[in-house]
Protein backbone atom coordinates (compact mmCIF):
# COMPACT_ATOMS: atom_id res chain seq x y z
CA UNK A 1 0.00 0.00 0.00
CA UNK A 2 1.57 3.47 -0.80
CA UNK A 3 1.67 6.04 1.81
CA UNK A 4 2.95 9.38 1.97
CA UNK A 5 6.01 9.69 4.23
CA UNK A 6 7.64 12.78 5.93
CA UNK A 7 10.28 14.21 3.98
CA UNK A 8 13.81 12.72 4.29
CA UNK A 9 12.31 9.89 7.10
CA UNK A 10 13.47 6.03 6.54
CA UNK A 11 10.66 3.79 5.95
CA UNK A 12 11.56 0.44 7.14
CA UNK A 13 10.77 -2.72 4.56
CA UNK A 14 11.70 -5.54 2.40
CA UNK A 15 11.59 -3.84 -1.23
CA UNK A 16 14.22 -4.41 -3.80
CA UNK A 17 15.37 -0.64 -3.06
CA UNK A 18 15.38 -1.68 0.31
CA UNK A 19 17.72 -4.41 0.17
CA UNK A 20 19.93 -2.73 -2.18
CA UNK A 21 23.61 -1.18 -1.28
CA UNK A 22 23.35 2.30 0.04
CA UNK A 23 26.08 3.12 -2.04
CA UNK A 24 24.58 1.92 -5.07
CA UNK A 25 21.64 4.08 -4.30
CA UNK A 26 24.01 7.49 -3.73
CA UNK A 27 25.90 6.75 -7.28
CA UNK A 28 22.90 6.22 -8.78
CA UNK A 29 21.21 9.00 -7.45
CA UNK A 30 24.29 11.51 -7.88
CA UNK A 31 24.16 9.88 -11.60
CA UNK A 32 20.48 10.65 -12.65
CA UNK A 33 20.90 14.16 -10.80
CA UNK A 34 23.90 15.18 -13.23
CA UNK A 35 21.50 13.74 -16.47
CA UNK A 36 18.60 15.72 -14.52
CA UNK A 37 20.09 18.77 -14.97
CA UNK A 38 22.39 18.60 -18.36
CA UNK A 39 19.20 17.21 -20.25
CA UNK A 40 18.31 19.48 -23.05
CA UNK A 41 15.55 17.39 -24.41
CA UNK A 42 11.71 17.24 -22.54
CA UNK A 43 11.97 13.78 -23.62
CA UNK A 44 14.30 13.11 -21.71
CA UNK A 45 12.79 14.48 -18.04
CA UNK A 46 9.79 12.40 -19.52
CA UNK A 47 12.12 9.51 -19.52
CA UNK A 48 13.21 10.10 -15.82
CA UNK A 49 9.73 10.87 -14.33
CA UNK A 50 9.14 7.46 -15.81
CA UNK A 51 12.06 5.85 -13.84
CA UNK A 52 10.62 7.68 -10.77
CA UNK A 53 7.25 6.85 -11.22
CA UNK A 54 8.56 2.86 -11.32
CA UNK A 55 11.56 3.42 -8.32
CA UNK A 56 7.87 4.91 -6.38
CA UNK A 57 5.75 2.21 -6.83
CA UNK A 58 8.70 -0.41 -6.32
CA UNK A 59 9.65 1.48 -3.14
CA UNK A 60 6.02 1.61 -2.02
CA UNK A 61 5.78 5.54 -1.57
CA UNK A 62 3.11 7.49 -2.69
CA UNK A 63 3.55 10.93 -4.62
CA UNK A 64 2.12 13.28 -1.80
CA UNK A 65 5.57 12.81 -0.67
CA UNK A 66 7.08 14.93 -3.21
CA UNK A 67 4.51 16.81 -2.74
CA UNK A 68 5.21 17.52 0.44
CA UNK A 69 9.07 18.31 -0.17
CA UNK A 70 7.93 20.90 -2.97
CA UNK A 71 5.08 22.91 -0.69
CA UNK A 72 7.48 24.68 0.70
CA UNK A 73 9.24 26.15 -2.09
CA UNK A 74 5.88 26.23 -4.43
CA UNK A 75 5.82 29.78 -4.43
CA UNK A 76 9.44 30.21 -5.67
CA UNK A 77 8.76 28.05 -8.39
CA UNK A 78 5.69 30.00 -9.64
CA UNK A 79 6.93 33.10 -9.10
CA UNK A 80 9.89 31.41 -11.57
CA UNK A 81 7.50 30.09 -14.06
CA UNK A 82 5.28 33.96 -14.19
CA UNK A 83 8.90 35.91 -14.63
CA UNK A 84 9.90 33.90 -17.57
CA UNK A 85 6.17 33.45 -19.10
CA UNK A 86 4.84 36.96 -18.65
CA UNK A 87 6.75 39.83 -20.95
CA UNK A 88 5.88 43.46 -20.74
CA UNK A 89 7.74 44.57 -23.96
CA UNK A 90 5.49 43.14 -26.83
CA UNK A 91 7.92 40.08 -27.56
CA UNK A 92 4.93 37.89 -26.77
CA UNK A 93 3.77 34.97 -28.68
CA UNK A 94 -0.40 34.88 -27.44
CA UNK A 95 -1.12 38.28 -26.28
CA UNK A 96 -3.10 39.54 -23.04
CA UNK A 97 -3.66 42.92 -22.87
CA UNK A 98 -1.65 45.93 -24.70
CA UNK A 99 1.69 44.87 -24.73
CA UNK A 100 1.45 42.71 -21.98
CA UNK A 101 1.68 38.35 -23.24
CA UNK A 102 2.86 35.21 -22.96
CA UNK A 103 6.81 34.20 -24.35
CA UNK A 104 5.93 30.51 -24.88
CA UNK A 105 9.71 29.64 -25.35
CA UNK A 106 10.10 31.35 -21.70
CA UNK A 107 7.23 29.44 -20.77
CA UNK A 108 8.98 25.95 -22.26
CA UNK A 109 12.46 27.04 -20.11
CA UNK A 110 10.79 27.48 -16.86
CA UNK A 111 8.81 23.91 -17.08
CA UNK A 112 11.58 22.20 -17.76
CA UNK A 113 13.94 23.99 -14.99
CA UNK A 114 10.88 22.81 -12.24
CA UNK A 115 10.86 19.99 -14.01
CA UNK A 116 14.38 19.54 -12.95
CA UNK A 117 14.01 20.48 -9.63
CA UNK A 118 11.18 18.08 -9.16
CA UNK A 119 12.64 15.50 -10.65
CA UNK A 120 16.00 15.68 -7.93
CA UNK A 121 12.95 16.07 -5.10
CA UNK A 122 11.22 12.87 -6.11
CA UNK A 123 14.76 10.69 -6.38
CA UNK A 124 16.06 11.91 -3.16
CA UNK A 125 12.60 11.35 -1.42
CA UNK A 126 12.96 7.84 -2.90
CA UNK A 127 16.82 7.36 -1.46
CA UNK A 128 16.04 8.90 2.07
CA UNK A 129 12.99 6.31 2.51
CA UNK A 130 15.11 3.13 1.70
CA UNK A 131 17.88 4.42 3.31
CA UNK A 132 18.50 4.36 7.09
CA UNK A 133 20.92 7.21 8.25
CA UNK A 134 23.26 4.45 9.28
CA UNK A 135 23.99 2.81 6.07
CA UNK A 136 24.39 6.48 4.75
CA UNK A 137 26.67 6.83 6.69
CA UNK A 138 28.53 3.31 5.94
CA UNK A 139 28.69 4.20 2.92
CA UNK A 140 30.28 8.01 3.00
CA UNK A 141 32.81 6.34 5.16
CA UNK A 142 33.26 3.87 2.63
CA UNK A 143 33.47 7.22 -0.43
CA UNK A 144 35.67 8.81 1.65
CA UNK A 145 37.90 6.26 3.63
CA UNK A 146 40.88 7.52 1.14
CA UNK A 147 41.14 10.58 2.26
CA UNK A 148 41.23 9.42 6.05
CA UNK A 149 45.44 9.02 5.23
CA UNK A 150 44.91 13.10 4.65
CA UNK A 151 43.53 13.45 8.49
CA UNK A 152 39.78 13.86 7.35
CA UNK A 153 37.75 12.94 10.31
CA UNK A 154 35.90 10.18 8.39
CA UNK A 155 33.99 8.48 11.12
CA UNK A 156 32.85 12.41 12.39
CA UNK A 157 31.97 13.66 8.94
CA UNK A 158 29.63 10.30 8.67
CA UNK A 159 28.36 10.80 12.06
CA UNK A 160 27.04 14.61 11.41
CA UNK A 161 25.56 13.71 8.36
CA UNK A 162 23.50 10.94 10.15
CA UNK A 163 22.84 13.07 12.89
CA UNK A 164 21.73 15.60 10.40
CA UNK A 165 19.72 13.28 7.94
CA UNK A 166 17.34 11.99 11.31
CA UNK A 167 16.56 15.61 12.16
CA UNK A 168 15.00 16.30 8.93
CA UNK A 169 11.91 14.13 9.57
CA UNK A 170 12.08 15.15 13.05
CA UNK A 171 12.06 19.00 12.33
CA UNK A 172 9.04 18.61 9.92
CA UNK A 173 7.52 16.73 12.34
CA UNK A 174 7.85 19.15 14.85
CA UNK A 175 6.63 21.77 12.22
CA UNK A 176 4.03 20.06 11.65
CA UNK A 177 2.65 19.94 15.61
CA UNK A 178 3.12 23.29 16.20
CA UNK A 179 0.96 24.55 13.01
CA UNK A 180 -1.75 21.95 14.22
CA UNK A 181 -2.08 23.27 17.57
CA UNK A 182 -1.77 27.07 16.07
CA UNK A 183 -4.91 26.26 14.06
CA UNK A 184 -6.56 24.20 16.80
CA UNK A 185 -6.30 27.54 18.61
CA UNK A 186 -8.07 29.08 15.78
CA UNK A 187 -5.27 30.66 13.91
CA UNK A 188 -5.93 30.78 10.22
CA UNK A 189 -2.87 31.14 7.80
CA UNK A 190 -5.22 31.59 4.39
CA UNK A 191 -6.82 34.94 6.08
CA UNK A 192 -5.32 38.51 6.37
CA UNK A 193 -3.11 40.88 4.65
CA UNK A 194 0.15 39.86 4.12
CA UNK A 195 1.50 41.35 7.24
CA UNK A 196 -1.03 40.02 9.27
CA UNK A 197 -0.28 36.02 7.82
CA UNK A 198 3.64 36.52 7.66
CA UNK A 199 3.00 37.17 11.52
CA UNK A 200 1.51 34.44 11.78
CA UNK A 201 4.22 32.34 10.84
CA UNK A 202 6.21 33.51 12.71
CA UNK A 203 4.27 31.87 15.47
CA UNK A 204 5.01 29.21 14.22
CA UNK A 205 8.84 29.50 13.20
CA UNK A 206 10.16 30.93 16.79
CA UNK A 207 8.62 27.98 19.23
CA UNK A 208 10.02 25.67 16.26
CA UNK A 209 13.62 27.56 16.57
CA UNK A 210 13.14 26.73 20.02
CA UNK A 211 11.98 23.11 20.14
CA UNK A 212 15.08 22.22 17.56
CA UNK A 213 17.59 24.21 20.28
CA UNK A 214 16.25 22.06 22.94
CA UNK A 215 17.20 19.12 21.14
CA UNK A 216 20.34 19.78 19.85
CA UNK A 217 21.35 20.71 23.56
CA UNK A 218 19.79 17.09 24.81
CA UNK A 219 22.00 15.32 22.42
CA UNK A 220 25.16 17.23 23.14
CA UNK A 221 24.33 16.38 26.37
CA UNK A 222 23.91 12.11 26.08
CA UNK A 223 27.38 12.45 23.48
CA UNK A 224 28.55 14.45 26.61
CA UNK A 225 27.04 11.42 29.10
CA UNK A 226 28.39 8.96 27.10
CA UNK A 227 32.14 9.79 26.53
CA UNK A 228 32.11 11.20 23.04
CA UNK A 229 35.25 12.20 22.31
CA UNK A 230 35.14 13.21 18.29
CA UNK A 231 36.97 9.78 17.76
CA UNK A 232 34.02 8.55 15.72
CA UNK A 233 33.82 5.43 13.67
CA UNK A 234 31.36 3.17 11.19
CA UNK A 235 31.36 0.08 10.69
CA UNK A 236 32.18 -0.70 6.73
CA UNK A 237 29.40 -1.33 4.36
CA UNK A 238 29.23 -4.91 3.16
CA UNK A 239 30.56 -6.15 -0.30
CA UNK A 240 28.51 -5.20 -3.51
CA UNK A 241 26.62 -7.65 -4.94
CA UNK A 242 25.91 -8.00 -8.94
CA UNK A 243 22.37 -6.81 -8.54
CA UNK A 244 23.83 -3.33 -6.56
CA UNK A 245 26.61 -2.78 -9.67
CA UNK A 246 23.41 -3.76 -12.18
CA UNK A 247 21.03 -0.88 -10.97
CA UNK A 248 24.19 1.90 -10.90
CA UNK A 249 24.77 0.79 -14.75
CA UNK A 250 21.17 1.32 -15.35
CA UNK A 251 21.26 5.13 -13.75
CA UNK A 252 24.45 5.60 -15.51
CA UNK A 253 22.60 4.79 -18.89
CA UNK A 254 19.63 6.38 -18.36
CA UNK A 255 21.62 9.61 -17.52
CA UNK A 256 23.61 8.98 -20.17
CA UNK A 257 20.36 8.97 -22.58
CA UNK A 258 19.22 12.35 -20.94
CA UNK A 259 22.01 13.58 -22.08
CA UNK A 260 22.21 12.36 -26.03
CA UNK A 261 18.65 12.58 -26.64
Amino acid sequence: MRKSVPIGAYVAGETPLHGLDARAKLVALVAVSVGAFVARSPLALVLLAAALVVLLAVARVGAGTIARALRPTAVALAFAILANTLVVDGSYDLQIVGVVGINLGGFGRAAMAVGRIALLVGFVCVVTATTSATEVASALVAGLRPFSGLGMPVGDVAMVVGMALRFIPETMGEFDRIEMAQRARGTRFDQGSVRERVGKWIAVLIPLVVALFARADELALAMRDRCYSGAGGVMPPRPAKPRDVLFVLFAVALAIVCVLV
